[in-house]
């Protein structure tokens, strides 16, 4: 088949090829938008990522091209119209599955580099300054965690808080059975992030839960406690979630992900003024860490992605059953 291969870097070109089962690739470093749909002409199929707009509109312009089926070489899909894409007839493929430990390896080192400040100290003493003052942490041995979210990525991390000694509780509309066997105590989001030393996000952005952090929901964290995002921007309100470190209700804040990130991550901005007053606001806090969604970005994670992709572009082309299929 033809690909076109939208929000393309370096790595994304060269697992992709290396892995390649037979397809026709082209590769363009521009994110999907409906400004630049006349790219997609003469392809039967869109590779995608992250950031690429598949809404109504675009879907409806793809099918209008003879675009047969989008390739997301991720996990999520809340960038795509499902509805829109039903209505088209063009299928839609995900990766449901890509070294989970990556992105839970990432949110713990997010944890300890927060909590024991290791790249603060670590500027320190390359400027010879080798004092302890204000770089104190705590135990995160018998540290309440809410886990929230116990899919593929929660469980690896669960795993993780096990082996540090943490007291974990989980939320999650479908609670894992494996997991409750070992012992994990499930209860309800207001149950789970109460009194919660870190709280932990390891969900999906569905319509339910966009903003699930907010103003009300922060009120009921321990003061002073952690929150880290690994999994989409938009699962908390970034005004209410400055509010709350302002405050002092919230002490640190760990995000890889950033509900307007299409308009940055992935791409050098050095050289320019930062126009995002938000994502400006958090880098000023001392207690904030931000990483340009990189949870995924491991050598393993990369040939699992690229390798699915392949499975499920040859499922399509042979006939065969699509089992990574995401519907409305």
């Amino acid at each position: 088949m033809k690909i076109a291969v939208f929000s393309t870097r370096n790595y994304d070109q060269q697992f992709l090829e290396q892995f390649n089962t037979g397809h026709e690739l082209t590769f363009f470093t521009q994110s999907l938008s409906l400004q630049n749909i006349p790219l997609t002409q003469g392809f039967d199929a869109l590779c995608l990522f992250v950031n690429d707009n598949a809404d109504a509109q675009v879907l409806a312009k793809l099918e209008e091209n003879g675009i047969k089926l989008i390739l997301l070489r991720c996990a999520g899909f809340n960038n795509i119209d499902l509805f829109a894409a039903a209505e088209t007839g063009i299928k839609v493929l995900r990766v449901p599955a890509y070294s989970p430990q990556a992105v839970a390896e990432h949110a713990m080192a997010m944890i300890l580099t927060l909590n024991r400040k290791t790249h603060k100290a670590h500027n320190r003493t390359r400027e010879g300054n080798f004092s302890l003052e204000g770089l104190m942490g705590f135990n995160l041995h018998s540290a309440k965690v809410a886990l929230i979210g116990t899919g593929n990525i929660g469980k690896a991390f669960y795993n993780i808080l096990v082996g540090f000694g943490c007291q974990i509780m989980a939320y999650d509309p479908y609670p894992d059975k494996e997991l409750t066997a070992k012992g994990l105590q499930y209860g309800t989001l207001e149950q789970v992030i109460s009194g919660a030393d870190i709280v932990s996000l390891h969900c999906p952005l569905l319509e339910d839960n966009h903003h699930m952090i907010n103003t009300t929901t922060l009120q009921l964290f321990k003061k002073g406690a952690m929150l880290i995002n690994t999994s989409r921007g938009g699962l908390i309100n970034t005004p209410e979630v400055i509010a709350a470190l302002k405050s002092g209700q919230l002490g640190y804040l760990g995000i890889d992900v950033y509900e307007q990130e299409s308009k940055l991550f992935f791409a050098d901005h050095s050289s320019e003024i930062m126009t995002d007053e938000l994502i400006a606001r958090l880098i000023s806090f001392p207690n904030v860490l931000i990483t340009s969604h990189q949870g995924f970005f491991t050598r393993e994670a990369m040939e699992q992605i690229a390798q699915t992709t392949y499975a499920n572009v040859d499922a399509f082309a042979s006939g065969s059953a699509l089992d990574n299929e995401v519907r409305e």
